[in-house]
């Protein structure tokens, strides 16, 4: 990049909804494995050389503290942050995801069906259930039906159905392909697989220059463009994606600029947030 304070990508250019998202990332890179604080100046200079106006800054931080993620602790003039407990599971359970999601392997050709029915009035239901099953690499083949090839993530949907107050009009059960409709023509039916495609090939151009300016503002960058990825790929085995498939590619650029840039962005952080 050219300046030495990089704005942040057009993919995450959405005022204080943008700037809390980033706030969650830079919650889990460098809150979450240090201390659990962060001061207020440290979050802002930050946000600043992503191009995050004050205003939105200081509304993301509050927002996130009234959503129970933040506890502030006022030291004389200033406000510095905690995580809370809930903050450390939820950003634990993330990192978990973000940093060792890659394409699947070692498959035994087992599917997880979910079908529920949901009243077109409860939107609320809908929304969640969608989100955290689309967040659980789900696909959807109409309306109330969904399947993963990942059978370990069968409790993940049990308790999404449970917690959105849906499991009484809900059935999940595992079952193999016999036969019919080609298996990959399902594949295209359940997930918009060149769409996620193109998504890496953005990835893999923004994040190719290895020697950015402020690694700071990069990897935080990096980390949020990554934590997309587990919403939007289901992570299928080898044999259901395309050829030459751009996530591989993707996975690999990732954890190797990750690992390039851990060492000098944490050093940075904590001198901001000393």
């Amino acid at each position: 990049m050219e300046s030495s304070a990089p704005a942040l990508s057009r993919r995450h250019e959405a005022g204080a909804q943008s700037a809390r998202g980033m706030l969650l990332t830079l919650l889990g890179e460098f809150v979450l494995p240090a201390e659990g604080t962060a001061w207020t100046s440290a979050v802002l200079a930050v946000f600043e050389r992503l191009g995050v106006a004050e205003k939105a800054t200081r509304q993301a931080l509050m927002r996130t503290s009234n959503a129970g993620w933040l506890k502030p602790d006022r030291v004389g003039r200033r406000t510095r942050w905690q995580l809370t407990p809930a903050a450390r599971r939820l950003l634990t359970d993330g990192a978990e995801r973000i940093y060792s999601f890659g394409p699947a392997h070692d498959w035994d050709g087992t599917w997880v069906l979910v079908q529920v029915r949901i009243p077109d009035s409860d939107r609320r239901a809908r929304h969640e259930v969608r989100t955290r099953l689309a967040w659980a690499g789900y696909g959807s083949l109409g309306p109330g039906l969904w399947i993963s090839p990942h059978a370990a993530r069968e409790r993940e949907a049990v308790r999404a159905l449970t917690e959105a107050g849906v499991a009484d009009d809900a059935h999940v059960f595992t079952a193999r392909r016999t036969g019919l409709s080609d298996a990959r023509a399902m594949v295209a039916a359940a997930w918009d697989l060149p769409a996620v495609g193109a998504e890496y090939d953005l990835f893999l151009a923004e994040f190719r220059d290895p020697a950015p300016p402020d690694v700071l503002a990069r990897q935080l960058e990096l980390v949020h463009a990554w934590r997309r990825f587990p919403s939007l790929d289901p992570s299928l085995p080898p044999e259901l994606l395309p050829g030459q498939w751009s996530g591989t590619a993707a996975a690999r650029l990732f954890a190797e600029r990750h690992g390039q840039w851990a060492d000098g962005s944490r050093r940075e952080w904590k001198r901001l947030n000393a």
